[in-house]
């Protein structure tokens, strides 16, 4: 197997961390539109199972950790830098490996994009509001998105890899 050049290597860490910083951009610009347009708690009908809403989540997801004391915040914070890290070092070393470096990337820059609301607010902004015949799922951000197909892109890696071997 031939032996990857750095300069290709970087080449590949360059494109997945743009493709992180989309992201964590499209996160925050969509927040900043809610944080602007909505006060804190007001709801937009857009479509029959769809709403536009602001919520903060001082939690994590599904609002674990919520009702804490306020050291969840420091606890999430230090969570999302020690995440970044690791993906960073894995995109370097497996960045060549397209959907295995595209998951991270979606992950990484979701990720970073609620760090940054930590950081900023205190709390993430949240504002999808998906429900049906009165069932709502928790409001989310355009972050959880990525975390979320990120993590299934992951998943679907791995269980090709394991099928091949």
């Amino acid at each position: 197997m031939a032996s990857k050049s750095p300069s290709s290597s970087n080449n590949r860490l360059v494109q997945w961390l743009a493709l992180a910083l989309l992201i964590i951009v499209a996160d925050q610009f969509t927040k900043v539109l809610i944080l602007h347009s909505f006060q804190y708690g007001d709801s937009h009908y857009v479509l029959p199972f769809f709403n536009l809403v602001r919520v903060h989540n001082t939690g994590a997801a599904f609002s674990f950790l919520a009702g804490a004391s306020g050291w969840q915040r420091w606890f999430f914070v230090a969570l999302g830098v020690a995440a970044t890290i690791f993906i960073v070092w894995m995109l370097r070393r497996h960045g060549h490996q397209t959907q295995f470096a595209l998951a991270l990337s979606l992950i990484l820059g979701g990720a970073v994009g609620n760090v940054v609301d930590r950081l900023l607010h205190g709390y993430v902004v949240d504002f999808i509001q998906l429900h049906w015949a009165g069932w709502y799922y928790p409001s989310f951000n355009i972050a959880d998105c990525a975390i979320t197909v990120g993590a299934i892109l992951l998943i679907w890696d791995e269980l090709r890899r394991v099928k091949r071997g």
